[in-house]
């Protein structure tokens, strides 16, 4: 009797020492996300600002560009607030970097990170997964024909094979953000200046494809955002003279804790 009584008492030990533990993850697991929201707020907001610079920088030099061709006087004021904005910019973009690597990782389940990553090395000549930030990334010459906002076929079908794992209840609690980049090689073509008259319309124009083909696959469009970044998130350096790098011709799909 005594060693049955002894038993239980074990049981019960190691029950209780579980459910403590159970909570214990929890708690840390939920602390995690939202410090990764608030943190995230607070970069969403600078890098609004930081495209406002840089709107600002662009509409500067056109000024500095008309005012050397008419040799206006005030060029050196120009030039010189130019400077000024440029060197702000690079403060921001250098405070975002350092921001979004403060960022504790998207937090993904084990599953889920797993479903991705085993997704992404099946279709490694066009997908690329980073568990770190919750990153699946497609490469955009493979998505899209140059200057076009339509997705190929065969990228259709990998997206759709995604929202299945999206639409799984391992993706449960988490949003999409689709944000679009492109390379620095300007918009030539009169028929494609119609529909994207710049790289930033043609990079929230491709977010919005893919945003387009996610929902037609299933996905709630409320937890679906869309970002473009243009050609100023590039990977690595463009070539001289503004011919471009197909590195950075991309299509980002982040999953995010959902409200964040």
């Amino acid at each position: 009797m005594q060693a049955k009584n002894l038993t239980c008492l074990v049981v019960i030990s190691l029950i209780a020492a579980l459910l403590a533990s159970g909570c214990t993850s929890q708690e840390k697991y939920d602390d995690l996300k939202l410090r990764n929201q608030s943190q995230q707020q607070r970069i969403d907001d600078l890098e609004s600002q930081y495209n406002v610079a840089k709107l600002k920088l662009v509409q500067t030099e056109k000024h500095l560009a008309d005012a050397k061709a008419s040799c206006v006087a005030d060029v050196n004021a120009l030039s010189k607030k130019i400077e000024a904005m440029r060197s702000d910019i690079g403060k921001k973009e250098e405070l975002i970097k350092k921001m979004q690597a403060a960022l504790g990782g998207a937090v993904l389940p084990p599953e889920l990170a797993s479903e991705l990553a085993k997704f992404a090395a099946e279709n490694s000549d066009m997908i690329t997964f980073d568990e770190a930030s919750g990153m699946v990334k497609f490469k955009s010459d493979l998505l899209f024909e140059k200057g076009s906002d339509v997705v190929a076929p065969s990228a259709a079908e990998l997206m759709k094979r995604l929202c299945v794992i999206i639409n799984s209840s391992t993706a449960e609690g988490f949003d999409i953000t689709i944000v679009g980049h492109t390379d620095d090689i300007p918009i030539r073509k009169s028929q494609t200046m119609v529909m994207h008259p710049t790289n930033w319309h043609l990079s929230v124009h491709r977010a919005i494809s893919v945003e387009n083909l996610m929902e037609s696959n299933g996905v709630n469009p409320a937890r679906i955002s869309v970002k473009g970044y243009g050609e100023y998130r590039p990977l690595e350096a463009n070539e001289a003279g503004k011919k471009g790098n197909p590195k950075n011709r991309r299509v980002e799909i982040y999953l995010v804790p959902a409200g964040k």
